[in-house]
């Protein structure tokens, strides 16, 4: 592998960057200065440290994104902002992308990867992964559309498997109602079109968690963070390599 793409990979900088890093003699092969980008090196046997710091080559990458409303679930698009636009030169360049999908305008957790292998596996109808969401409802959901759910909601194109819903809260005075609701599915537009079909409407709709994944209290909307070492061990669960 060519010193600059190890460097790129690894998060130190884009191309143009590491090269300027390479210049100013910032960048050591087996402890000696290395200035050409072209040098070739064996990311697993040689030592390459940037200022310093020894770096450590990854195969795959994970990202938790909190993602915001307005920004689509895809790698590239020539109208609107991508989540990949959110995240950094090594997610790019590293080519991750997303496991599953989020609406233009459903907020939260989303998991994006280049492990090709464990996108598959989570998002496999066989495996009945649980998803949950937080929803804001206009209208009064109640035991009757919790009886629904369970027993599967039959929508035009498809007869939904069942499904949780949690009424959180209901507010009769404005006539809104905050719930949680676990799907094992991810048909298009499928909470809003269960929701819908019990008579309410989605105002606002938020993804919680994702398998072993929860959404991190801390993480703003719009931020991102690689996944914890705790969170890499929950997806073994999924019996795929992760690294």
């Amino acid at each position: 592998m060519r010193l600059d793409k190890f460097l790129v990979d690894c998060g130190v900088g884009s191309r143009s960057q590491v090269k300027t890093f390479l210049k100013k003699k910032q960048v050591t092969v087996n402890g000696q200065v290395e200035t050409s980008p072209k040098t070739q090196i064996d990311e697993d046997k040689d030592q390459i440290a940037y200022l310093g710091q020894e770096l450590i080559y990854e195969t795959f990458v994970y990202y938790l994104l909190n993602k915001p409303q307005g920004v689509i679930s895809a790698t590239e698009d020539s109208r609107h902002k991508t989540v990949l636009n959110l995240l950094d030169e090594t997610a790019r360049h590293k080519q991750v992308f997303p496991v599953g999908r989020l609406d233009i305008d459903t907020h939260g957790l989303l998991l994006l990867t280049n492990n090709g292998d464990l996108a598959h596996a989570m998002l496999s109808p066989k495996k009945h992964v649980d998803k949950i969401y937080q929803a804001k409802v206009a209208g009064i959901m109640d035991e009757e559309d919790i009886l629904a759910f369970e027993k599967g909601i039959k929508l035009k194109d498809h007869t939904c498997q069942p499904a949780k819903l949690e009424i959180v809260s209901v507010d009769r005075n404005t006539s809104t109602s905050l719930v949680q609701i676990t799907i094992a599915e991810g048909k298009f537009h499928q909470v809003k079109r269960m929701v819908a079909a019990c008579g309410k409407e989605v105002a606002d709709l938020q993804r919680l968690k994702m398998g072993p994944l929860s959404l991190p209290n801390d993480l703003e909307l719009g931020a991102w963070r690689r996944l914890t070492q705790e969170e890499l061990d929950d997806l073994t669960i999924f019996g795929i390599p992760l690294a």
